[in-house]
């Protein structure tokens, strides 16, 4: 069972890597704003169990959001299976920034963060799975 926490943009990198192909819902999307938390639910390819072909249950949120801005995820059904490629983070000062969440087709979602704060944490066991998320070189 993987758990990891980000503070700053390396951090981020390493939750981005475990989370590259992780495969969601657009209705496993959620903010909170009162809680200044944006929070989803995936089934990620587990990078760190290779040469093994699994998925897992994950969540991951972000604390310390002010703001979400989406970018082509309005033309998404709500039961659309969204595919994430990468997410990053550029700076706005020493600690607030944006962090962004790539998504294939184009979708973005931009999140607007006082500071680097996020946990991925995986929520059960595992599955096998046929499929490996393949990228071009």
């Amino acid at each position: 069972m993987l758990r990891l926490t980000a503070v700053d943009e390396a951090d981020l990198a390493v939750i981005s890597a475990q989370m590259q192909d992780a495969l969601m819902k657009r209705a496993d999307l959620s903010f909170d704003k009162k809680r200044r938390r944006f929070a989803l639910v995936a089934n990620r390819f587990a990078w760190d169990a290779t040469p093994e072909k699994q998925r897992r249950r994950a969540g991951l949120h972000f604390d310390d959001v002010t703001e979400v801005k989406t970018s082509g995820l309005d033309r998404v059904e709500k039961n659309a299976v969204l595919s994430l490629l990468a997410i990053t983070f550029k700076k706005a000062d020493a600690l607030s920034g944006i962090v962004t969440l790539n998504y294939s087709a184009g979708i973005q979602i931009k999140l607007i963060v006082s500071c680097v704060n996020a946990t991925l944490s995986d929520l059960g066991g595992t599955w096998g799975t046929d499929i490996i998320p393949k990228h071009a070189d």
